[in-house]
């Protein structure tokens, strides 16, 4: 029986051509193709994938995120995330999120074909280097609410918006901040953003 693949990845031109390469194997069907993060469980429901194959980077919701969804709505489906960027505090959420794989873009194809069947068959595979990473890398010491409001500073919101967002007084963002800065070790509020989107924090 063929393994069911859901694709979901932002570029066009990348996500054709890993749709061609997997229909040149017979075991394996494409039934997905995905450019959008928040699409991913409403298709997946629909088209009963055993692999969604997911960028990290979507818009309208980001990877890592779509998985941890995908799994409490169809934990049947296994997720394999790809990334361009090999940060340390991503490779930690995307296992919090149950993926069952974490590779590079630049994963030779027939590597990836591999780990589509390894995964399929109820293993693991994380890149070797980014289980090192994953290691190397600093533990996220922000509460959930002190990262989301950190990742709405990051979309460039100013801290009246975010207050107003989040249902929270402006004295309250501005201590979260003020919070972030400290314990991220950062010089401010600009290198606390940088800081936390380089070790995966948001």
């Amino acid at each position: 029986m063929a393994i069911g693949v859901l694709l979901a990845e932002d570029m066009e031109l990348l996500r054709g051509a890993l749709g061609r390469l997997l229909r040149l194997e017979d075991d394996i069907t494409v039934v997905a193709e995905l450019g959008r993060g928040d699409e991913i469980v409403p298709v997946a429901m629909e088209t009963k994938p055993d692999v969604a194959l997911i960028d990290i980077d979507l818009p309208g919701l980001d990877g890592i995120s779509a998985a941890a969804e995908l799994h409490r709505s169809l934990p049947q489906c296994r997720n394999l995330i790809v990334t361009s960027l090999g940060r340390p505090g991503n490779v930690r959420r995307a296992l919090v999120a149950h993926a069952s794989g974490f590779l590079l873009k630049d994963t030779p194809p027939d590597q990836l074909v591999t780990a589509i069947r390894k995964i399929a068959a109820g293993e693991r595979v994380l890149d070797a280097e980014l289980a090192v990473t994953a290691l190397e890398g600093r533990t996220n010491p922000l509460t959930r609410r002190e990262a989301e409001v950190l990742s709405l500073a990051a979309e460039g919101a100013p801290a009246q918006e975010i207050a107003g967002r989040l249902h929270l007084e402006l004295s309250t963002v501005r201590n979260y901040l003020s919070s972030v800065v400290a314990k991220s070790g950062a010089r401010n509020r600009v290198d606390a953003i940088r800081i936390a989107l380089s070790e995966g924090w948001i």
